[in-house]
């Protein structure tokens, strides 16, 4: 492992976080290891210094700086930090016991300021001992040797005597004493190794704890090189595997909670997918039923991997159904699994527990890869970066003997400890929130406004556009995905739902807004341009709606199709046929989405505006209709029975609330203001 201190970087920290030198040192020596996501990922890991600061009042005080609890360390600025009263937080370890709330209450009153954020679960431990500085990480390597049954011999063989040991327990008082006592008994220790958890390492100054954590791993590293790379004997696997884009969907459906099935209410989870020659070698292993289910890496991952991962069957290319009755069993095994692990554990610590869902945050596919699974993109990311690290921990570990997880026990007490959910503990979801929407000329006009909303209510959404530079620029706006495609192209339209489909897992909603208004007076315009306007207007809706048709399907927990279909479908103006004839057709195909789909639980719906800005309706075409109309551009917009113009905003609203009417389907709802001519009747 490379060591990247540089002293001229560290005195920059020093220039720019000062005034406080051990504080800026410490900053520094946190980023440079919490960067490489081989020492931690997401929140894991941390770091302290022992120095003087002083409070409100001016006074001096010996203080404990730590890490505030799930702050990641690659980004970690000085107010990441928690400075604590040094002398009443290293009071506690007088105690025989030190319950959660108790601790709490004392951190709290310990804070230099009371805003800062709470100290990591890990600070008594950075309290109780003596170093100065103390930096801590759950490096890959290090777990690789400690995850089993002869971890004495192989930690011994790369540390030497310089590190002490204690056993695996979880985070808080009762491993801040062991920790305490085994310092004191080992005397010139340079670092700290907790099994199955990660190491410790001490200095009198930022660089050298730092530079002891990677002279360590380097040690570990070396270890697993000598071993020598764990060969899985590979499992026999289907001659084609199906591809990612429909995989998905199916592991979507068959991992989404059941709300109320009965209603199709269900919490589906945001997909992460990744592979690669290592993970290949993993999900393809004869064993991977072993090992792959044996547990996370350290018991810190659980609180988002769960205490194992699904293995599902190999997905053999033109067999979904039977992929997908295989998933099925395989996932109701899971959840009964877990609702026993539950119980067992639960019963263990008093019963006072409340169970979290059932289904598992990662999923090995053999012959493909492995997905994460969260309740937004960012989640299923974590899930799956988490995963990862399994995956190169248990293949070392299997390179030195046989992995070895954490117990049972102590997986629940971390996975339903108050302290760490709390890191999870989040507002509460909002309405769209677990769903994915497909949004078609949505770089601008009412498609960028409806795009926008969806994301504003919660959903992971994809915008189609014409140009992908310009659907990625209008999605980078507001955190989606941008891809290019032509709707009247099927071939085009299939690759842009797949990309959706690998991205995120599936489809939910589609907002079929793609359109351009040609004009012309019918029986005289030119028949280029008819059939121009319905290969857009009319057959871009169709090849939309099949394909994400066939998406909702396969998750089979229902979806929804929504229409811009604008009230020429109902309300034709003066030569305006080409626009509104397949407006018309597109009307029509609602209604036979929604009759022909109401049994999968797939409604669909329109929404049917007028006199909206955007790049259909352009500053020359409201110009244009204005004059059809003999009334000026402002008359026009506002014509209406409410006197007011429309805003795409409005419309963007409207595709929202019928996303949201579980219980409507085959309806059109008009957004124009008021026009009784475009009503329907």
């Amino acid at each position: 492992m490379k060591n990247l201190w540089s002293d001229t970087d560290a005195q920059a920290a020093v220039d720019a976080w000062g005034p406080n030198a051990d504080l800026a040192e410490t900053v520094y020596a946190t980023r440079l290891l919490g960067g490489d996501k081989a020492l931690v990922l997401h929140g894991g890991g941390n770091t302290s210094v022992k120095t003087e600061m002083t409070d409100l009042f001016g006074q001096t005080e010996d203080v404990l700086c730590v890490k505030g609890s799930g702050r990641n360390m690659a980004d970690m600025t000085p107010d990441g930090m928690t400075a604590l009263k040094l002398a009443p937080v290293q009071r506690l370890a007088d105690f025989d016991e030190l319950d959660d709330a108790t601790l709490v209450s004392a951190q709290t009153a310990a804070k230099l300021d009371a805003a800062a954020p709470s100290p990591s679960v890990e600070m008594l431990l950075h309290a109780f001992l003596p170093a100065k500085f103390i930096c801590h990480t759950h490096a890959n390597a290090v777990l690789a040797l400690t995850n089993q049954s002869n971890w004495e011999s192989s930690c011994r063989e790369a540390f030497g005597d310089a590190v002490a040991t204690i056993p695996y327990a979880m985070s808080g008082f009762a491993v801040a004493k062991a920790a305490k006592a085994a310092i004191a008994k080992e005397g010139q220790a340079e670092a700290l190794l907790i099994l199955r958890h990660g190491l410790f390492t001490f200095g009198d100054t930022a660089k050298q704890a730092y530079e002891r954590m990677i002279a360590f791993v380097s040690m570990a590293e070396a270890a697993i090189t000598r071993a020598g790379p764990k060969a899985f004997e590979p499992a026999a696997l289907p001659g084609g595997i199906a591809p990612v884009a429909d995989i998905a969907p199916i592991l979507r459906g068959a991992t989404a909670v059941p709300v109320n099935p009965e209603d199709r209410i269900y919490k589906p989870f945001i997909l992460d997918f990744r592979t690669s020659d290592a993970i290949r070698a993993y999900v393809d292993g004869k064993d991977v039923s072993r090992y792959g289910t044996a547990g996370p890496g350290t018991p810190d991952f659980v609180i988002r991997t769960k205490p194992k991962a699904l293995v599902v069957p190999a997905p053999e290319a033109g067999k979904l159904d039977a992929f997908k009755e295989g998933v099925a069993a395989a996932v109701e095994a899971y959840a009964r699994d877990y609702e026993a692990y539950f119980e067992r554990n639960n019963q263990r610590v008093g019963g006072n527990r409340i169970a979290l869902d059932p289904m598992p945050r990662v999923v090995l596919v053999p012959g493909l890869g492995l997905f994460g699974l969260g309740r937004t993109k960012a989640e299923a990311a974590i899930a799956a970066d988490l995963a990862e690290a399994d995956v190169e921990i248990v293949s070392n570990a299997e390179a030195l003997g046989t992995f070895e997880s954490a117990s049972e026990h102590d997986l629940f007490d971390i996975e339903y400890w108050a302290l760490e959910q709390a890191k999870l503990a989040a507002d509460s979801e909002k309405p769209l929130a677990r769903h994915i929407a497909v949004v078609t000329g949505g770089a601008s006009g009412i498609g960028l406004a409806t795009a926008a909303m969806f994301k504003a209510y919660g959903c992971e959404v994809a915008v189609l556009d014409l140009s992908e530079e310009a659907a990625q620029e209008a999605a980078t706006g507001f955190g989606g995905i941008g891809i290019g495609c032509d709707v009247t192209d099927a071939d085009a339209v299939k690759a842009a739902v797949d990309q959706v489909s690998e991205t995120f897992g599936g489809v939910d909603f589609l907002v079929s807004n793609a359109g351009a208004a040609w004009q012309g007076r019918i029986g005289e315009v030119d028949e280029s341009v008819l059939r121009k306007s319905f290969e857009l207007n009319f057959w871009g809706h169709q090849y939309m709606s099949a394909a994400c048709v066939g998406v909702m399907t396969a998750q089979g927990i229902g979806g929804c199709l929504l229409y811009n279909t604008s009230k020429q479908a109902l309300n034709p103006g003066k030569n305006f046929g080409p626009y509104g004839l397949p407006k018309a057709a597109a009307l029509f195909l609602m209604k036979q989405y929604a009759l022909d789909h109401g049994r999968d639980g797939i409604r669909a719906n329109a929404v049917n505006a007028d006199r909206i800005r955007s790049g259909l309706l352009t500053d020359d075409m409201i110009a244009s209709r204005s004059q059809a109309r003999g009334v000026t551009e402002k008359d026009y917009l506002s014509g209406n029975l409410l006197g007011l113009e429309v805003t795409a905003d409005d419309v963007a609203k409207a595709f929202v609330d019928l996303a949201l009417s579980r219980r409507t389907s085959a309806a059109t709802l008009t957004v124009d203001g008021g026009n009784i001519e475009a009503s329907l009747r």
